[in-house]
């Protein structure tokens, strides 16, 4: 894995202390990206990601084909090393663009891509919108959504209202390793043990009390209370003119087919997208198909 820089920086309301891996290109001026995480994860999920961006760029620049990236990964509000907050309706994608534009303040950063799995594809399209509105689409580079997009299956919705919040302890790695086997199982079905464990150790924590799912409980909360009916294509429309790929796991049962099919008709701007093979909600982004598809993409529009 490559090193990174760990950076803390204040919410976008003053309130909170949040945290952000920041990977450093090959050179100062390297364009950046901003990953950002699904509900339950945290900066960690994108370690298989970030490895192998690593190594592409480090080859593909000295190939001249495709060139380093500064990877900037933060843990929203609520999970890993950021602040939890006290005021659960604060967890909603709306907020989590504030403080992604507040991030790249922080940082300096004039404009960046933007990587977004699951709720993080959502946040993608919230900072689109404000962007939109408040006419500095400029700083928002190519996007690419992953297992995510403007409908999502009510069905899915339920299913991950049903595990949410409820985040442990679990006695031991083994046990935290056969819970994220439990609920993820049919994402990945050809992970073995030692994929599980990775995973696990990933997407949890060690406690007091044993190893917990390294998120705020609390997040569970506007589950609780937001309908799933919620109509997304307004925040579709504003992806328009920026560059758009959408990965989805051939298996998925929060974004179907068709959805993509018709963001695709309805983009107006560069569209591509790819089905991952074996993969449900959500590929890793590390799968053969979406490392195909990803280098395609940024070759594409990164000179």
């Amino acid at each position: 894995m490559p090193e990174y820089r760990s950076h803390r920086f204040r919410s976008a309301d003053g309130r909170l202390d949040l945290f952000a891996r920041d990977y450093p290109g090959d050179t100062p001026d390297a364009p950046a990206l901003l990953l950002m995480h699904a509900l339950t994860r945290n900066s960690a999920d994108f370690e298989p990601l970030v490895d192998w961006l690593a190594r592409w760029s480090a080859s593909g620049a000295a190939t001249g084909s495709g060139g380093r990236f500064r990877l900037v990964v933060p843990d929203t509000r609520g999970r890993g090393r950021s602040d939890r907050d006290a005021e659960p309706a604060n967890y909603n994608p709306a907020v989590y663009a504030q403080d992604m534009f507040a991030l790249m303040d922080d940082l300096g950063l004039a404009s960046a891509g933007l990587i977004g799995t699951s709720m993080g594809g959502l946040v993608a399209m919230a900072m689109a919108a404000t962007a939109q509105q408040g006419g500095f689409r400029g700083r928002l580079g190519p996007v690419i959504m992953n297992d995510v997009g403007a409908h999502l299956e009510p069905g899915a919705l339920d299913r991950i209202g049903s595990y949410v919040g409820k985040s442990g302890p679990f006695a031991d790695w083994d046990e935290a390793a056969a819970a994220c086997r439990a609920v993820n199982a049919p994402v990945f079905p050809d992970f073995t043990p030692a994929d599980w464990m990775d995973f696990a150790r990933r997407t949890c924590r060690e406690t007091g009390e044993g190893v917990a799912y390294d998120y705020d409980p609390a997040i569970a909360v506007p589950f609780e209370t937001e309908s799933a009916d919620v109509d997304l294509w307004p925040l579709w429309q504003a992806m328009d003119g920026l560059p758009v790929l959408v990965v989805r796991g051939a298996n998925s049962d929060l974004i179907t087919a068709a959805t993509v099919a018709e963001m695709g008709r309805r983009h107006d701007g560069p569209f591509a997208s790819v089905e991952v093979p074996d993969r449900g909600h959500t590929p890793l982004l590390d799968e053969p198909a979406a490392r195909m598809a990803i280098k395609t993409f940024l070759t594409e529009h990164y000179a």
